[in-house]
């Protein structure tokens, strides 16, 4: 059994605190600047520096808003209805990952329309950055004493102080894991699609790739969270399972065109 006690504050600066949840975020989309900044230098990504700078303002808004309205509108709908004023509380955590997801997407497939860009070219190189971002953003939920999962009597167990005195199974840790395995599996994909440009898997491999397969470790380690069900299972199953439906359909599809080529 283990003791989370962490205070999810990380500093103190007069009025003002600064929290690891927020660090991560800030920390996660500098990464993804990073790394699409290099790809511009190395010529994989058509656009330029300036552009770069417009899409990851987009971008950053685009995929909080998006990851707090779904928190909101899907996840806890009555809660904050009651508690209006604590929808713009985000530092407090409450950010859906699916709702993150479709804002990003969202700003990228617009951005891409708009500067004459192929969505897959972008989508595929975000997708590294972003699932590390993840791994490590799972950590901050558990800083934050959220998400957490049903009691258990596991040797593993952690009793969250900030929720009360029962041991739990620790979910966020399993999620950023399975994160970092994902982000290991797309890293050598992506390294093997640099090395053997000559036999470039399709544009978008990475990217719905990404997609299933969190989709899958996704929806069977919510089972043990510790989450309302609907229909026997709760609302981010059944929105993995769409992701999961989507993200097989697009991969058969892109196989299929690939070998046409």
């Amino acid at each position: 059994m283990f003791i989370n006690n962490i205070d999810p504050v990380l500093l103190n600066l007069g009025p003002f605190e600064v929290r690891y949840y927020g660090l991560v975020y800030a920390i996660g989309f500098l990464c993804v600047y990073w790394f699409l900044h290099h790809s511009i230098k190395k010529g994989r990504l058509g656009i330029n520096e300036n552009q770069l700078d417009t899409y990851m303002i987009f971008v950053i808004l685009g995929s909080i808003l998006g990851a707090r309205l779904f928190e909101v509108l899907i996840y806890n709908f009555g809660y904050y209805m009651n508690n209006p004023s604590d929808i713009i509380r985000i530092w407090d955590g409450g950010m859906s990952y699916h709702g993150g997801i479709i804002g990003c997407v969202l700003v990228t497939y617009l951005f891409a329309k708009k500067h004459k860009v192929k969505f897959y070219e972008f989508a595929d190189l975000i997708a590294l950055p972003a699932c590390l971002f993840l791994a490590i953003g799972k950590l901050a939920n558990y800083t934050n004493s959220e998400l957490y999962g049903k009691a258990t009597t596991v040797n593993w167990c952690v009793v969250f102080q900030r929720v009360d005195d029962v041991c739990r199974h620790p979910v966020q840790i399993y999620e950023s894991i399975s994160l970092f395995i994902i982000f290991g599996i797309l890293l050598y994909g992506y390294l093997c699609r640099i090395k053997h440009a000559s036999r470039k898997s399709p544009d978008g491999g990475l990217f719905w790739t990404f997609m299933l397969l969190y989709s899958i470790t996704r929806f069977i380690i919510t089972f043990f969270r510790d989450e309302p069900l609907t229909l026997g299972l709760n609302v981010g199953q059944w929105a993995s399972l769409v992701l999961m439906g989507l993200s097989i359909y697009f991969l058969w599809k892109l196989g299929k065109n690939s070998q046409k080529k």
